[in-house]
C-alpha cells in the first residue's frame, strides 16, 4: 500500500486539501508573532513600560516555542500527529484569545500578557513540528520535497495578513479585536483538520494494518479494498521514541539540529534589524520603511517557492548548501556596498530582498529535511529537538549583532554606528554553518520514499550486524 502511495504522479484532492490546510495553520501562527509588536505599541506607553520589560514580552513567544517544539515532539510519536496536532492548535488558540482579555491594569496586565504569550509561543512550536512531518506522510515520493517546503512558504504570508488586519480593522476594533479575529481564525484550523485521518505511517507504527490501509485510502481517494495490506517490515518495529536516542543517529542529529541553529540565528536577527537598517542606510521614514519591508517579504516568498521546486530537482543537500552560502556571500556584499545606488535605487535595498530570498527561502528546506532526516519513530521528536535548539537563534540572533554596533536596546534596536561588515559577517558565519550541515554532514532524501529513508538512518551498530558497514 505505501509503494502504491509513493509511486502516484498526481496529488489528488485530499492531499492538496491536506497541505492547504497546514499552509494555513502555519500562516495563523506566524500571524500572531507579527501581533505582539503591534499589541506593544497600545500598551507600552501607558504601561509605562520599560525597555526590559518590553524585551521580556517580545522575547516570551519564542521562548514558549523552543519549548514547545521540544516537548510536543515526542508525544506526536507516541500517541499520533493528528492527535497532538489538534492539541497544539487548540492551545494556540485558546492562549490567543485569552490575550484578548489582557486586564487594563499595568501590573496584572503585563504578567497577563507575558504569560499568555509564553503558552501562545508553546503551542505554536508544538504545531509546526507536527504538522510538516503529518503532511510528509501522507505525500509520493517525488512531491514530497515540493509540497512540505510550499507549506513553510505560509510563514511570510503570515506577517503579511497581520498588518492586513492591523492597516484594515485596528481603527474599528483595536487590538483585543485584531486578537479575537485572530482567534477565530485559528478555530477554523481546528475545524478543517477534524476530518483529516491520522498518518499511515504511525497507524502501520502501532499495528494498525487496517487503519494504515484507510489512510492511505484516503489520500489517494480510492476504495481501501483495492489497496495490498502488505506494510513493510520497518514501519512495523514499533520502537518507543526517546531523547536520549536521537544521539544513536549523529548525522541526522547534528545535520537537522545545527542546520536550525545556524538558519534561525542568520534570519531572525537580521529581521528584527531590518526595518532599523532601512531606515539608516537607505535614509527613508518609518512609513517608508514599512512600505520597502513589504518587497522584502515578497523576496522572501519567491525564494520559499523556488527553493521548494529546487530541492525536488536538485536535491535538499544541493539546496539547503546554496541557501545558507547565498545568503552569506550577499550579507557581506550588502554590507560592504550599503551606500551605492544604481540609477537612484540603493543596492543596500536590492541586497536585502535577495538576503532575504536566499536566508528565509532556505527555511523550504530546513524544516522539511529536519524531519526526513530521521526513522518514522523519532520524526517528530527529533523534527521538535531540532527546531527548539534552533529557537536559542531567536536571540543570540539580534543580541550578537547588537553587541557589535553598540545599540542600548537589543531587541527593538536603534543603531549607533554604520560599520555593518563585523554584524553581517556575524549572520554569514551562521548561515555557512547551516550550508555547511547539509553539503558536508547531512545525507540526500531525494527521491527516497520515507521507508528508503529508514534504511538510509539505520544505527550503527545495526549496519554493522547487518552488512559489516560502518555507517
Amino acid at each position: 500500500m505505501f509503494d502504491v502511495l509513493d509511486q502516484q504522479t498526481r496529488l489528488t484532492g485530499h492531499q492538496i486539501r491536506l497541505a492547504v490546510v497546514a499552509a494555513w495553520a502555519i500562516c495563523l501562527e506566524f500571524l500572531d508573532f507579527f501581533l505582539i509588536g503591534f499589541i506593544l505599541t497600545f500598551v507600552a506607553g501607558p504601561w509605562h513600560l520599560t525597555m526590559v520589560q518590553s524585551s521580556v514580552i517580545l522575547l516570551s513567544s519564542g521562548l514558549g516555542a523552543i519549548f514547545g517544539a521540544i516537548y510536543f515532539g515526542r508525544p506526536a510519536d507516541k500517541l499520533g500527529r493528528r492527535k497532538v496536532f489538534l492539541i497544539t492548535i487548540a492551545v494556540f488558540t485558546l492562549a490567543t484569545a485569552a490575550l484578548a482579555l489582557t486586564p487594563a491594569s499595568p501590573t496584572i496586565g503585563y504578567a497577563y500578557l507575558v504569560l499568555f504569550r509564553v503558552v501562545v509561543g508553546f503551542g505554536g512550536g508544538g504545531l509546526y513540528v507536527v504538522d510538516l512531518p503529518l503532511v510528509q506522510e501522507f505525500m509520493p515520493t517525488s512531491k514530497r520535497g515540493r509540497v512540505s517546503g510550499l507549506v513553510t512558504s505560509a510563514v511570510p504570508l503570515g506577517f503579511l495578513l497581520g498588518s492586513v488586519l492591523v492597516w484594515t480593522l485596528s481603527g474599528a476594533i483595536g487590538w483585543r479585536g485584531v486578537l479575537w479575529v485572530s482567534a477565530a481564525l485559528g478555530c477554523t484550523v481546528f475545524f478543517m483538520r477534524i476530518s483529516i485521518p491520522e498518518s499511515p505511517v504511525f497507524r502501520a507504527r502501532q499495528g494498525d494494518v487496517e487503519g494504515a490501509r484507510r489512510s492511505i485510502a484516503w489520500a489517494l481517494k480510492v476504495d481501501p479494498g483495492t489497496l495490498s495490506p502488505e506494510v513493510p517490515e520497518q514501519l512495523l518495529e514499533n520502537k518507543k521514541a526517546s531523547f536520549r536516542e536521537l544521539l544513536a543517529y549523529p548525522r541526522s542529529f547534528w545535520a537537522s539540529v545545527l542546520s536550525n541553529l545556524g538558519a534561525q540565528t542568520g534570519y531572525y536577527g537580521l529581521a528584527l534589524w531590518t526595518p532599523t537598517l532601512l531606515i539608516l542606510v537607505v535614509g527613508i521614514s518609518p512609513a517608508q520603511s514599512a512600505q520597502y519591508m513589504i518587497a522584502v517579504t515578497l523576496g522572501a516568498l519567491a525564494g520559499r517557492l523556488v527553493l521548494s521546486y529546487l530541492s525536488e530537482r536538485i536535491g535538499r543537500r544541493a539546496t539547503g548548501g546554496i541557501a545558507g552560502t547565498g545568503a552569506a556571500v550577499l550579507l557581506i556584499v550588502a554590507a560592504l556596498a550599503n551606500d551605492m545606488t544604481f540609477m537612484g535605487v540603493s543596492i543596500f535595498f536590492v541586497l536585502l530582498i535577495a538576503i532575504y530570498f536566499f536566508g528565509e527561502g532556505g527555511f523550504a528546506i530546513v524544516g522539511p529535511y529536519s524531519a526526513e532526516v530521521w526513522p518514522s519513530h523519532l520524526r517528530t521528536t527529533g523534527m521538535g529537538f531540532a527546531y527548539g535548539i534552533g529557537g536559542i537563534g531567536k536571540v543570540i540572533g539580534p543580541l550578537g549583532l547588537g553587541l557589535m554596533l553598540g545599540s542600548v536596546n537589543l531587541v527593538k534596536p536603534a543603531l549607533t554606528e554604520t560599520n555593518l561588515v563585523p554584524g553581517f559577517a556575524y549572520f554569514a558565519a551562521w548561515y555557512l554553518l547551516c550550508a555547511a550541515m547539509f553539503v558536508f554532514v547531512g545525507f540526500e532524501t531525494k527521491n527516497k520514499s520515507l521507508v528508503q529513508i529508514e534504511d538510509t538512518v539505520v544505527q550503527p551498530s545495526e549496519a554493522r550486524e547487518t552488512n559489516g558497514a560502518n555507517v
